[in-house]
This record gives structure tokens, C-alpha cells and sequence, in this order.
């Protein structure tokens, strides 16, 4: 891995996301296998949901679209749903976003770390850094303070570029484009 990677960069609204899902599920096979965990269906399945879309999904969403898909899965209960993101955040599947209590899937699960999140504040999706050169500073600056950092999550608010207008005779951003909610 490189020092400063953008590990799951922003995608176009027509972005498709059949092929992340595909390496989402074979990375999961491959950490779960080598740590002897077991990939249920279940959490097989959520992994799935959370990599729908790279926005966040909480997990309500998750449960919503459990039920709506019927079959067994409609059993599924709240604590069920919890139990399998908690799983795949202990195997580093998947990030929490705190500030939104919400979940996104993780651009490199095979290498625990810390990550900087941009989060577009008018479309939803988020982009996930590692950037150690901000997490160096965080840690330089926590230990000044006598804090020992055990873990850097930092989620930042703004607009991603599909959300922004750029005027073509400068190139340069000038305004935002607001989607209808």
C-alpha cells in the first residue's frame, strides 16, 4: 500500500457497482477463511447491501430491505442485523460513520488502518483516504497532549465533484449543484 492512497475513491452517480460487490464478497471469503471465522450467509448477504451503493446504509436500511425481500430473511430481527456489522467491522469488511451511524464497505480490508472519509454532504457518497501523513500529525499532536491514539476515523463534510458545477471557460468550481431529496 502506498504512504498516501485514496483506497475507495468517488464514483459517478452511473457508477456500477457489480464489480465492488465481487471483490467486496472475495476479499471477505479470503480474510474470514484465514482467520477461521464463518462467512454466514446472512452476513454474506449484508456485506452485499452495505456495497450496494457507496453511500452509507444504516442499519435499518439493512433491516428494511431484509423484510422487503421476503423468504426467510424476513425474520430477520434488529439484534440479528447488528451482530453481522459487528462482524464484518471486527474483520474490517466494512467502516462505521459515526456521525451518520452508518455503514460503508472498506477499499482495502486485507490491511487493518485508519481512515479520512469525505462525505458529500448533498448526494451521499463518501470517499475513504489513508493518508498517513494526517494520521502521523493526529498522533504527533495527541501524544503532545499525553494521548495515546488507539484509533483515527475522520469524516469530513463537503461536496464530491459529480455535486459541483465548474465553469468550463476558467475550470474552475464556481457553485453546487443540489439534488432533490
Amino acid at each position: 500500500m502506498a504512504k498516501n492512497e485514496v483506497l475507495e475513491p468517488f464514483h459517478g452517480h452511473k457508477h456500477d457497482h457489480g464489480h465492488c460487490i465481487d471483490e467486496a464478497l472475495q476479499a471477505a471469503d479470503a480474510i474470514c477463511s484465514a482467520a477461521g471465522a464463518r462467512l454466514t450467509p446472512l452476513r454474506k448477504h449484508v456485506l452485499e447491501m452495505v456495497w450496494q451503493s457507496h453511500e452509507p446504509v444504516g442499519a435499518y436500511d439493512l433491516l428494511d430491505t431484509l423484510h422487503d425481500e421476503g423468504t426467510e430473511k424476513r425474520r430477520a430481527a434488529p439484534p440479528t442485523v447488528y451482530r453481522a456489522l459487528e462482524f464484518l467491522l471486527k474483520h474490517g469488511l466494512i467502516h462505521r460513520i459515526e456521525s451518520l451511524n452508518a455503514y460503508v464497505g472498506c477499499g482495502e480490508p486485507h490491511n487493518f488502518h485508519g481512515a479520512q472519509f469525505l462525505i458529500c454532504q448533498d448526494c451521499g457518497s463518501v470517499a475513504e483516504l489513508d493518508d498517513h501523513d494526517i494520521a502521523k500529525t493526529i498522533s504527533q499532536k495527541a501524544k503532545r497532549q499525553g494521548f495515546q491514539v488507539e484509533q483515527q476515523m475522520i469524516e469530513i463534510l463537503g461536496l464530491c465533484p459529480s455535486c459541483q458545477i465548474v465553469d468550463t471557460s476558467s475550470n474552475r468550481k464556481v457553485e453546487t449543484v443540489r439534488h432533490a431529496s
